[in-house]
């Protein structure tokens, strides 16, 4: 391997070599486990700023062993690679170099040919291991998708979770198969032309199992606050080896898992008041590790809609695009007209959906009615696949009461609609696990906490839908429950049973569509033309200027005449075709496209 990780346990012809970052540490022991039973221990010598480093003779790949640091208890090490015990128990001496890849000629995929299909690996199938998820990737291929992005993975407490409570950032989970199962997904991924993101948390660590301030109180910051409480200290004193230690997890991710890219989660709480932004540091130095040889696409969850966050050169930082969830919210307040918390910032209309579409994103600097403070700004520089459009992921389904899906709350005439217009539009398309199909299973809010720590986690998650008068008499699932996690997981035999087979048909004839036309292969904003015609009704035109061009009109709810000439074009798709379980084809009168409720034509 051309690139190691500088700290945890490093495997190398003397045996294994231990770092770790103790600051204020008077002394640090790598303690040796056997059996559940502290045995030899060997001090490790102190570095420049505050590391430790040494070696334990006699350990190699598969040994175990902790850190302890002062003569206190012995914790985890914080960069350990697997933690086959759970969070609270010895960490393993893993080697990555020994696991043979196949995937030497795989340069990844741009961010232009992306369509991402996020998943949560626990219930994504039966199983719930990395492994069983191989067996789902030709299904995959074949309806169009070009990349998977797994939900959080670094260990957690317990056997099942988001993952965002995550507090081993280097050790993929054990609950869902551990490092050698990871990397088997992912081989097995590339040698079908799959990328593979990874969503990964670098705004706050998990409540339980995590020992950092054992090893340096300067981890965190009281400068800052965020919804989980201080922040992670990266622009304050001793800042230097906190940022290092997110740099090194997003370079373990590239360089050991042989992973495309990664999701970074909730962008806006990293606080950072330095010259140089954590997230502009990260992404230039995974480019420059990784040269120009391969694609590693960076994407923020952040919901200020600040284009800096995807532009090159001065002043950005760097990133390769930017979830914009004004586009869901402006589709889901159309189909279902819920304006409780953030929807309602959102209309609905078909203006300020066309907006939305032509600007990127519907708040350039705008007051917001619901917080009434200025939101975003222009972004028109950036390009439109730059903006990662959805109607529906896993917030937006799992965080709501009983974890409905979009097609379990509006029609599916509706759903097929809302559905062509996200695969139709040049922005890329992200799908939640079984929106293909239309699936009828949950995703519901799920832990696996103590008992303490998931009776308040119970009654907080119930105490907040308590204000929403869309959930007004409905009780939450209780998260600690194994029926919450059991009732999510998806049951891919329905993709064969109607009315799913015709939603997964409209999928895959959409993303094919979209792959293999050539007025939806350019995605300059100049090759998209947005009109309002209804109050819930679109009409698109796709193709470069002087190129093939098609139109698409979207009609989102209700009987509708629009006028859409026709004359010498053919038609593609109908999302009502009865081939998709539609009620039948919408009609011409004249220059007339008359809808009978929600729907969708393409003409080319």
């Amino acid at each position: 391997m051309s690139w190691q990780l500088a700290i945890g346990a490093r495997v190398d012809a003397q045996g294994t070599c231990f770092r770790v970052w103790a600051p204020t540490a008077q002394r640090v022991e790598a303690v040796r486990f056997d059996g559940g039973r502290a045995g030899d221990a060997a001090d490790l010598a102190r570095q420049d700023d505050g590391y430790f480093a040494g070696q334990l003779p006699g350990v190699g790949p598969g040994d175990r062993y902790m850190y302890r640091v002062d003569g206190g208890d012995p914790r985890p090490d914080p960069a350990s690679r697997a933690q086959p015990e759970g969070v609270h128990g010895p960490s393993e001496v893993l080697d990555p170099a020994a696991f043979s890849w196949h995937d030497a000629d795989w340069r990844g995929r741009p961010l232009e040919e992306l369509v991402i299909y996020e998943l949560h690996v626990g219930t994504a199938t039966p199983e719930g291991k990395f492994e069983s998820l191989i067996e789902r990737l030709d299904a995959l291929v074949s309806l169009g998708v070009t990349a998977i992005e797994l939900m959080p993975v670094a260990d957690f407490p317990g056997e099942r979770g988001w993952g965002y409570d995550g507090v081993n950032l280097f050790a993929p989970a054990q609950t869902y198969g551990g490092a050698d199962g990871l990397r088997r997904l992912v081989d097995a991924a590339h040698a079908r032309g799959l990328a593979v993101l990874l969503d990964v948390v670098y705004n706050h660590f998990g409540p339980d199992g995590n020992y950092l301030r054992e090893f340096s109180p300067s981890y965190f910051t009281h400068r800052h606050n965020t919804p989980w409480g201080d922040a992670i200290n990266v622009d304050g004193p001793e800042a230097r080896p906190v940022r290092d230690f997110f740099i090194s997890n997003a370079l373990h991710w590239a360089h050991e898992y042989h992973l495309d890219g990664l999701r970074l989660d909730a962008t806006h709480a990293i606080l950072d008041d330095s010259p140089t932004h954590l997230l502009a540091e990260l992404a230039a130095t995974v480019r420059a590790s990784l040269g120009h040889e391969r694609h590693f696409v960076l994407i923020a969850e952040d919901d200020r809609n600040q284009p800096g966050l995807a532009r090159r050169g001065e002043g950005g930082w760097g990133l390769d695009g930017v979830w914009a969830d004004d586009f869901h919210h402006q589709v889901h307040v159309a189909l279902t007209g819920e304006q409780d918390g953030y929807y309602a910032n959102y209309s609905g209309s078909s203006a300020d959906l066309a907006a939305t579409l032509r600007q990127g994103w519907f708040y350039q600097g705008q007051a917001t009615p619901h917080a009434g403070q200025p939101r975003g700004a222009p972004a028109d520089d950036l390009a439109l696949p730059q903006f990662v459009y959805c109607i529906q992921n896993h917030d937006q389904v799992g965080n709501r009461a009983l974890g409905e899906r979009l097609s379990q709350s509006v029609g599916l005439d509706a759903y097929r609609a809302a559905s062509t217009l996200l695969l139709l539009l040049p922005q890329t398309p992200l799908l939640w696990m079984g929106q293909e199909w239309a699936a009828t299973t949950p995703f519901l809010f799920f832990t696996d906490h103590g008992a303490e720590l998931g009776r308040l986690i119970t009654e907080g998650r119930r105490q907040e839908f308590a204000h929403f008068s869309a959930f007004s008499g409905v009780t939450a699932p209780d998260p600690q429950a194994e029926a919450s996690f059991l009732a999510s997981q998806l049951r891919w035999e329905e993709r064969e049973q109607a009315p799913h087979a015709g939603v997964l048909r409209l999928y895959t004839e959409l993303l094919a569509l979209r792959r293999e036309h050539p007025a939806l292969r350019a995605a300059g904003r100049d090759a998209l033309a947005v009109e309002a015609v209804g109050e819930r009704a679109l009409l698109l035109r796709r193709g470069a200027p002087g190129d093939q061009t098609f139109l698409a009109a979207i009609n989102l709810g209700g009987p509708a005449r629009l006028r859409l000439p026709h004359a010498g074009r053919q038609t593609l798709l109908d999302s009502e075709d009865a081939r998709y379980g539609g009620r039948g084809a919408a009609q011409f009168e004249g220059e007339e496209l008359v809808f009978a409720g929600a729907g969708a034509v393409v003409l080319g």
